[in-house]
């Protein structure tokens, strides 16, 4: 069914990333693919480690296979209870400080299928060890084993030993992750050797294991971000809530959760923290800060979901993100803001400056936290909205009314002074007026043209025509939602779009933006390619024409450091009348829309 097409564009603008994001780092070693996969997950009193054994390593682990698995008894193979203790002695060993081995108990093991885990660089090569990033095994049969290792009281540290071989080398390859009271303490990397993890049970955001390469990507609970955009700066901060407690008191019932009913008054509370404290100087002015968005923030490997429906959140990873807009004129020479909040554990805030140029990254501390910009852009232009003018060659046979006043006062004048010359009169003055007459047809022939036949020529244009005509008008209706006040985006749009069809636009671009203030994210498109048209006459408006265009789409927008792109293809006919000299668009129907989204089947699988 044909459908208005501005509607959907709109919503692609201010919808399309609404709930859930991806994210801009992806992990590129590889391990969820691994032979072999370890959750450990820590918890009061206990470790738990959930096992996908590949069908080919089940010696290494026999221990957990159970006997019904052989066709026969096997003679001399020891029980389950002393084979669960050889395993967690001297196969899969969890120490604690004090040099205590846990024991373990094993609560279940069942054949399955591998779980499919989003990995979307498979095949590309790591940018730092310049290896192929391996897939999955093709063989989907695992052991799945869940194993508890009971201990008592707070431990201050786990070493995590997987089998190894008598010189110390891992004797099966094992991609792992880990949590601490729920809290991620290490995106999934490959488990070797030793790996002593240091717990922090006051705050588990802070337990982290010894060695370097295995420390989580996502390590400050603290960040600040300044985006400086044409006609906007934005200062975006994601914080963790419990490393608020510093400065809020949240008067929280719990210390585990953040129940539903304290939801908004938390993150309500942080936005006014911050929205008071706002120290951001643009150009050597403070400018008017508007709270643009707060949210909770949810963060994963793949995408970053926004919590806005109040729910049940965890207090050991709660963070909230806040968007401050300072609306500019256009790109500012400077914007300087200062970050004042350092606790005992926080002594780093991750901080970025990102510009039309790309990221500037930058870790603030306490000596050393001020975030300046400075514009080194000299080769960048702000896009702009401009009148898309007719070519004279579309423009049909151009009468200049100017010389043609002239002509016709010329005519007669030039019959009476023919007349008197016949008779004989004086016409020294008379050919005097004829010479000015003519000069002023000739320097009035360039100015005041009047078209006839404009439509008849315009719809004899070539498909280049037509592609750069449709392309700088779909620019330009993009851009005119670059504009944050309402009466800008209408003057905007109204360069390119006429009649109707600016009211029906204009109305659905209020409508969107109540729905970008109820949460939405704004994106802005960044790129526009027509890939092809098919001219007519319009069928529909005498005198205008109907192009079959295709075009794609990309919109991007950039939160607290990630940057997030969609994709999108449009058929759709357009319909465009002159007016005034310049192409306008008086109506469009959508044909057909692709969303082209490399990671949309792994975000589906993921959900």
């Amino acid at each position: 069914m044909k459908r208005p097409i501005f509607f959907l564009l709109l919503t692609f603008l201010f919808v399309s990333f609404s709930s859930e994001l991806r994210a801009d780092w992806i992990n590129l070693s590889g391990a969820e693919n691994a032979r072999n996969i370890a959750e450990i997950h820590i918890e009061k009193d206990h470790v738990t480690i959930k096992l996908e054994v590949f069908v080919q390593d089940l010696l290494i682990f026999g221990e957990l296979v159970p006997d019904d698995f052989f066709p026969e008894s096997v003679p001399g193979r020891p029980g389950p209870e002393e084979r669960i203790k050889i395993f967690s002695d001297s196969v899969f060993q969890v120490i604690t400080d004090t040099g205590k081995k846990l024991s373990a108990t094993l609560v279940l093991v069942e054949p399955r299928t591998r779980i499919k885990r989003p990995s979307p660089l498979v095949g590309s090569t790591n940018p730092y060890t310049r290896q192929l990033i391996p897939g999955p095994p093709d063989d989907k049969r695992v052991l799945y084993a869940e194993l508890i290792y009971p201990f008592q009281g707070k431990p201050k540290s786990l070493t995590i030993i997987p089998p190894l071989s008598d010189d110390g080398y891992p004797k099966a390859s094992i991609g792992f992750i880990c949590n601490h009271l729920g809290v991620p303490v290490v995106d999934f990397r490959q488990l070797t050797g030793q790996n002593t993890l240091h717990l922090a049970w006051d705050d588990p955001w802070y337990s982290a294991f010894e060695k370097k390469q295995l420390k989580r990507n996502l390590q400050s609970g603290m960040r600040t971000y300044l985006y400086i955009e044409p006609y906007e700066v934005r200062h975006e901060i994601l914080v963790r809530v419990k490393d608020m407690m510093n400065w809020i008191d949240f008067d929280l019932r719990g210390e585990v959760f953040i129940e539903e009913d304290e939801f908004n008054p938390v993150r309500e509370q942080i936005a006014q923290f911050f929205i008071d404290r706002e120290k951001v100087m643009i150009d050597g002015k403070q400018g008017k800060p508007i709270l643009d968005r707060t949210a909770y923030v949810e963060s994963s490997m793949l995408r970053s979901r926004f919590i806005e429906i109040p729910e049940r959140v965890p207090l050991n990873t709660a963070m909230v993100g806040i968007i401050i807009t300072y609306l500019t004129d256009g790109i500012p020479d400077e914007v300087i803001t200062q970050w004042d909040l350092f606790s005992d554990r926080v002594q780093q805030v991750t901080a970025s400056m990102i510009d039309p140029a790309g990221p500037f990254p930058y870790n603030l501390q306490t000596d050393d936290n001020v975030l300046k910009w400075t514009n080194y852009l000299n080769n960048y232009t702000i896009p702009s909205v401009d009148n898309i003018m007719v070519a004279e060659t579309h423009r049909g046979v151009a009468i200049p009314l100017g010389s043609l006043a002239f002509v016709v006062l010329l005519l007669p004048f030039a019959f009476a002074t023919y007349k008197r010359r016949k008779k004989s009169q004086p016409v020294k003055v008379h050919f005097s007026i004829i010479l000015i007459m003519i000069i002023c047809i000739l320097t009035l022939f360039p100015h005041w043209h009047f078209f006839i036949g404009s439509n008849a020529r315009a719809s004899k244009i070539s498909d280049e025509d037509s592609k750069e005509i449709v392309l700088s008008l779909l620019k330009n209706v993009y851009r005119a939602f670059d504009f944050r006040e309402e009466e800008d985006v209408y003057d905007k749009l109204a360069i390119s779009v006429s009649g109707d069809l600016l009211k029906d636009v204009y109305l659905q671009s209020r409508q969107s933006m109540i729905i970008e203030q109820a949460g939405g994210a704004h994106a802005k498109v960044k790129k526009v390619d027509v890939l092809e048209t098919d001219v007519h006459a319009s069928r529909k408006q005498k005198g205008a024409l109907d192009i079959r265009t295709k075009w794609t789409a990309v919109g991007s927008v950039g939160h607290w450091g990630h940057i997030h792109t969609r994709q999108n293809v449009y058929d759709a006919i357009l319909t465009l009348a002159v007016i005034d000299g310049s192409w306008k668009i008086i109506g469009i129907e959508l044909l057909e829309e692709t969303r082209v989204d490399p990671y949309a089947k792994l975000a589906e699988n993921d959900r």
